[in-house]
């Protein structure tokens, strides 16, 4: 077996694979105009979180990112990049690219809840609630938290369930919590 041959083979056969992946991946359907730098999530360190890219588009074109920037203190659910993918192409270009933002707003601030609600004070409310909690979102919708093993999984409105995957990021007024999909999805 030829060695540098079988490197090129499979770093050709990679960037066929990325390619292919980047086409069919409904993420890049959105413009690349509205992801702008700087976004409004930041991981514990302070730098910009490319895992949270699309929900950070969205923050901006609402203008949810200023009522988190200048409105008290929060705790936000971010859907990851992989758990926008639970949307086709048509459905997010539709969401960011609408004159309307009432689906997008309605489905952001199904993710924010006003105070910061570290994990620990999630397991509390849950211990004191006697294995739940139900907190509500800025938009209105109750979230119920229960335990599933090791993880806090979130129960929206519309019964769609949620991990948190990553909790207790934190950033100036608020708390981030990854989360593995996107929450009332089902409504928009």
């Amino acid at each position: 077996m030829n060695f540098p041959r079988t490197i090129f083979l499979v770093c050709f056969l990679l960037t066929i694979s990325l390619s292919v992946y980047s086409q069919n991946n409904s993420l890049n359907t959105i413009p690349a105009a509205i992801y702008l730098t700087g976004g409004s999530l930041h991981n514990s360190s302070g730098s910009d979180s490319l895992k949270h890219r699309t929900f950070n588009a969205a923050l901006k074109i609402t203008q949810l990112d200023d009522l988190l920037k200048n409105s008290g203190s929060f705790t936000i659910f971010a859907p990851t990049e992989n758990a926008f993918s639970q949307f086709s192409a048509t459905k997010l270009r539709e969401l960011f690219l609408s004159d309307d933002k009432k689906a997008l707003n309605y489905l952001l601030s199904s993710h924010i809840v006003p105070g910061k609600l570290t994990a620990s004070k999630i397991l509390k409310a849950m211990c004191n609630g006697g294995g739940k909690a139900v907190f509500t979102t800025i938009q209105g919708n109750k979230l119920t938290a229960t335990m599933s093993g090791v993880d806090i999984v979130l129960t929206d409105s519309t019964g769609n369930k949620t991990r948190i995957t990553t909790a207790d990021l934190k950033q100036d007024n608020t708390v981030i919590h990854e989360i593995d999909s996107v929450m009332v999805a089902s409504r928009i």
